[in-house]
């Protein structure tokens, strides 16, 4: 069967059932890739190097020639890695580089020549990006969740997906709880590029749902920012504010946060030293240095609760919802309540 060539559609429409061969260099695709692709690097970095090298300073056929050097000796470790993976020498595999050009071309012909069904996204990884980007300009109907910290709103966000409603979790994608303390015992953040992937293909896999739930967030989420076209779409979508007691939110904080390193507690402190005030951060730092967990996130809670309403000042529809303390299955019963009578 002769090589296919298809859009970003079809091609990400074969990729539900279909394993996804990126054939970039190793550092590529650490740098961000389709969420789920499998590496199959043509050429090492250095290599990649060399060949694009040759190829702007000498010409096409002379880069072509070196990579053939490299890629030759290693065209038997590519089927049988693509074997390992299929499970099948006709097994059917999707392949794309950067632009759809020689680099998924050379694997495609290797693999079509050995038996298998392989299917070339036209334009490559660029094309991708193209598409990812379309996804943050479309019009979403969020449901945006919110409250003060400690009102449990991912744990809220986390019970309704349990529920099959269409959630996305900005701060489960980030990496990141969002606040100075947030990235205490978290795996490395993503790139960028990666978080914008994972981002879209999540809001792609929910775009015949009604609505989708997100949490309420800053547009920074760390050292990701969600990107501008989105952060708009969500300033003007409703938030549904849990307005929960302050001694609630402490209480439910306590054990989350006093669990973390006191060494990395105190490093946050110190982030948002002018933001908090020199006088609030001594004794902040004194009571985490005492084990007095509860007063010195007292200091802590004052200090984000005046950021959040400062926030919430600008969005553009709240409506708020009383409730007593952090129970989510409560607040999810009136969550849902108070959107299907609205």
């Amino acid at each position: 069967m002769p090589i296919q060539r298809t859009d970003i559609h079809s091609f990400l429409k074969l990729a539900e059932t279909v394993p996804v061969l990126d054939v970039r260099s190793p550092g590529e695709f650490e740098q961000a890739h389709i969420p789920g692709a499998y590496s199959l690097p043509l050429f090492t970095n250095e290599q990649r190097k060399v060949v694009g090298t040759a190829y702007k300073q000498e010409n096409r056929e002379t880069a072509i020639k070196i990579g053939l050097d490299y890629f030759g000796p290693n065209m038997r470790s590519v089927v049988e890695e693509v074997e390992k993976l299929t499970d099948s020498k006709s097994g059917e595999v999707l392949i794309h580089c950067w632009r759809g050009g020689m680099r998924s071309g050379a694997v495609a012909w290797l693999l079509d020549l050995y038996g298998f069904k392989v299917t070339l996204l036209e334009g490559g990884y660029k094309a991708y990006r193209n598409w990812i980007l379309e996804q943050f300009e479309k019009d979403y109907n969020f449901k945006i969740i919110g409250g003060y910290t400690g009102s449990a709103k991912t744990d809220l966000l986390h019970d309704l997906a349990n529920d099959n409603y269409a959630t996305v979790d900005l701060e489960g994608i980030a990496h990141h709880r969002g606040s100075a303390l947030g990235g205490i015992n978290q795996p490395p953040q993503p790139s960028q590029e990666m978080f914008e992937n994972i981002l879209a293909t999540q809001l792609y896999k929910h775009r015949n749902a009604e609505f989708i739930f997100l949490e309420d967030e800053s547009q920074r989420v760390g050292n990701m920012q969600i990107p501008n076209a989105l952060w708009e779409t969500m300033k003007d979508s409703i938030v549904y504010f849990f307005d929960i007691p302050f001694e609630e939110r402490l209480d439910y904080l306590i054990p989350i946060y006093g669990e973390f390193p006191k060494d990395k507690l105190a490093n946050a402190i110190e982030r948002i030293k002018k933001r908090l005030g020199g006088l609030e951060t001594k004794n902040a730092l004194i009571h985490l240095e005492n084990n007095d967990f509860k007063s010195c996130f007292r200091i802590l809670l004052t200090y984000y609760d005046r950021w959040y309403f400062k926030g919430l000042k600008g969005k553009k529809s709240v409506v708020e919802i009383e409730t007593e303390n952090t129970d989510i299955k409560l607040n999810k019963i009136k969550l849902i309540k108070l959107i299907a009578e609205n």
